[in-house]
């Protein structure tokens, strides 16, 4: 479903992503992580469009991604961006409802398919109790769930997702990495994901691409990245890999002093 072939981007004479090449096939999860700085985020902007790369290619469902128009572009793929840019005076149900627009009829309204995908976005998201609320109203957390329904209501192959559990307390982050993960088995969704987490990626992700300084420094199987010796060379701290007491993932532990990004060793996957 996505292809990315030797993709760098470049902000002016800072060159924000060097190289890049990795895939996400259709049932598949692939979660990007590194440091700050990685260029994780650029990488989500250039595979949706918001900034154009230097050189390299991007395909979507076997397309060149740069020759697909804005519509086709939102019928491929669906993001849940890192900043929260929602309309505050419209209702949750409304915002989520703009995730239907590249599918409008030529009159631009909304048909009976279009409200039972909303609806389902929001049963899923567990915000259909917040659907009549302004969303300037609600706190950090519920409008990154209102986000993630928005995506899931534009109803596309490919899923795009920047650090989607930001603001969500525990519980709604193993709510939303497991939906995420069974949309994926359930429905054949392409996934890119990224996350701060490591533990999180080692749980819910069938691949992981560690960037550093633009670059993929690895990728693969969740036990073949999450090493010792790659994190600790690319985080720049000693790290302790141990099997998840239930189903064996890596779990990854600070040494000493050092601080990695932490989930509940008890976030398992249903």
């Amino acid at each position: 479903m996505l292809e990315i072939q030797n993709l760098s981007v470049a902000y002016g004479n800072f060159l924000a992503l060097r190289q890049v090449s990795l895939t996400a096939r259709e049932g598949e999860v692939v979660a990007v992580i590194g440091p700050n700085g990685a260029g994780k985020s650029t990488l989500i902007r250039a595979v949706s469009g918001v900034v154009a790369p230097k050189e390299g290619l991007i395909r979507v469902g076997g397309r060149d991604a740069a020759r697909l128009s804005p519509i086709e572009r939102a019928r491929y793929m669906a993001v849940v961006p890192q900043a929260r840019a929602l309309p505050p005076d419209f209702s949750v149900y409304q915002t989520v409802l703009l995730g239907r627009t590249p599918h409008l009829n030529w009159l631009g309204s909304a048909g009976e398919s279009d409200h039972a995908r909303v609806r389902r976005a929001l049963a899923l998201t567990e915000t259909d109790h917040l659907a009549r609320r302004p969303v300037g109203t609600l706190s950090g957390g519920e409008q990154q769930r209102v986000l993630l329904a928005r995506a899931l209501a534009q109803d596309t192959p490919l899923l795009l997702l920047d650090e989607p559990t930001t603001h969500l307390d525990l519980r709604h982050q193993s709510t939303l990495l497991k939906l995420v993960r069974r949309l994926a088995t359930d429905q054949g969704l392409a996934v890119l994901m990224v996350l701060h987490d490591l533990n999180a990626a080692a749980l819910f992700a069938d691949r992981i691409a560690l960037l550093a300084a633009g670059r993929v420094f690895a990728q693969g199987r969740p036990a073949a990245v999450l090493t010792r010796q790659n994190l600790s060379e690319v985080f720049q701290i000693p790290v302790t890999i141990l099997p998840h007491p239930d189903n064996g993932a890596p779990l990854i532990l600070p040494d000493g002093d050092g601080l990695l990004p932490q989930i509940s060793p008890s976030v398992q996957i249903d």
